[in-house]
């Protein structure tokens, strides 16, 4: 029997965007306070997990920016490493922090291979704890006969 959420497929969607720009908020705000790019990926996680039940795994694995969370936690490897190059063509230790600003006319956004390194911790705790989340939830959904994916719904 295929056991529709109408609510939630129908809520899932603005949601998806409003826990995600929540995320990025944190990300954001650690920078300077409490927070930063590990929370910010969890809540990510929890719109990824969101979108998995109202439309199936795949589909929520289709909706990360790179199609596949492996991908996309490589990527963030990557661009946490990014932080410490500059540091390391100095001849410093490989994760001093170089701040700088960016003038924007009306103000300046401050900037440093801090965030750098914030936002490659956020897209790797998005896409390892995402994949681990989906594959959960794709087991469940085996199953169950695969009544919770995307098709299923339509």
């Amino acid at each position: 029997m295929n056991k529709r959420l109408v609510i939630l497929e129908s809520v899932a969607g603005p949601l998806y965007w409003v826990i995600l720009a929540a995320s990025v908020w944190v990300l954001l705000r650690g920078h300077n306070e409490p927070g930063g790019g590990f929370i910010g990926g969890l809540v990510a996680v929890s719109a990824s997990v969101l979108w998995a039940i109202a439309k199936g795994s795949d589909a929520a694995a289709r909706r990360l920016p790179t199609g596949s969370p492996v991908r996309l936690a490589a990527i963030g490897v990557g661009v946490g490493t990014l932080a410490g190059i500059p540091a390391f063509f100095s001849g410093e230790s490989f994760l001093t922090h170089w701040w700088g600003e960016i003038p924007l006319g009306f103000t300046e956004f401050a900037i440093s291979t801090v965030l750098l390194f914030d936002i490659g911790v956020y897209l790797c705790v998005w896409g390892a704890l995402a994949g681990y989340a989906l594959a959960l939830l794709a087991l469940g959904e085996a199953e169950d006969g695969g009544e919770a994916t995307e098709e299923g719904r339509s």
